[in-house]
């Protein structure tokens, strides 16, 4: 699995000490990482309760055998966005997402889950 490259081998017990001191169990280590992308937010009013849906998907991701982990990603309001400066960056922000989303999962060998 993925997440192995942090977790297993003797090279790798810096990063157990990290993942140790985030306060994740050895049990925990043992399962995949499965990387959940969250945009809640108190700005967008339809992320607001985003973060009822991520509790939801990190319980299915611990009974479905896996360590939930939640990293976040940004969001613009396009309603908020809308008749200003803002307007140019609606767009832009979906690819800034994707790029995130990708660095965050690449640079901590996590699976993914979005949200």
């Amino acid at each position: 699995m993925r997440s192995d490259a942090v977790k297993k081998g003797m090279q790798q017990a810096p990063h157990r000490s990290l993942f140790n001191a985030l306060g994740y169990t050895e049990e925990e280590l043992d399962r995949p990482l499965v990387g959940i992308v969250s945009s809640y937010n108190e700005i967008v009013p339809g992320h607001m309760n985003l973060d009822k849906i991520v509790a939801a998907v990190k319980q299915g991701v611990a009974m479905a055998g896996g360590t939930p982990i939640v990293f976040p990603a940004i969001a613009v309001c396009d309603g908020i966005a809308m008749g200003h400066t803002g307007m140019k960056y609606s767009l832009v922000t979906r690819d800034l997402i994707a790029d995130s989303t990708e660095c965050m999962a690449l640079a901590h060998q996590i699976g993914r889950a979005h949200v």
